[in-house]
């Protein structure tokens, strides 16, 4: 895959296989994280190269291939307008896998449960971040992006992702991709993508 802004070559000639469990892109500020994050959630067009999950190509076939991809910008205002639970009941629509029973233990751990009726713009930075998450966790994605899980987060929250982070490490079949300054869970890494510094 090659990518480049009007003046910034960020990828050339990049490739890679992306294993199950939890693989890390690490790199300074500037380097592509989240760049590299929206190019494989098909949110940037790559100037050349493929993506593709399992057999679904993103040039063949754009709607499966986001059907098993699970991306939402965290700064995104696109559903301000909604409230956690409308949120949640539309991811249920994206991916046939949503997990019900698990998004009820996500809302607990993550404390949104008083949140849960107010419009999503009413929410602090944490919160939404908490709200995106959740559904993250819960979609049955085959492959989960994550831009920079911990930011906004308190301890409690930190501590939560971490350890679900850890039970997921382990799975045979789903990818989650964390962009972090460091390793963001303590379970081994299935990979590691190191942009630099």
């Amino acid at each position: 895959m090659t990518f480049r802004y009007p003046h910034n070559l960020l990828f050339t000639d990049w490739a890679m296989r992306i294993p199950p469990g939890v693989t890390l892109i690490r790199g300074g500020d500037g380097t592509g994280k989240t760049s590299l994050l929206r190019l494989l959630a098909g949110e940037l067009p790559a100037d050349a190269g493929r993506l593709q999950i399992n057999d679904i190509d993103l040039a063949d076939d754009p709607a499966a291939y986001r059907r098993q991809l699970f991306w939402t910008d965290a700064r995104s205002e696109a559903f301000d307008q909604m409230t956690p639970i409308a949120y949640f009941t539309s991811m249920k629509l994206l991916y046939p896998d949503f997990d019900e029973t698990l998004l009820t233990d996500l809302i607990e751990g993550l404390s949104l449960t008083p949140h849960l009726e107010k419009n999503l713009y009413m929410l602090s930075t944490g919160s939404k971040r908490k709200v995106w998450l959740a559904a993250a966790f819960a979609s049955g994605a085959v492959v989960t992006l994550l831009d920079d899980p911990f930011a906004a987060l308190d301890k409690a929250s930190i501590n939560f992702v971490m350890q679900f982070l850890d039970k997921m490490a382990g799975h045979g079949s789903r990818a989650w991709v964390v962009s972090h300054y460091d390793a963001p869970c303590s379970a081994p890494l299935a990979a590691t993508i190191d942009l630099g510094d």
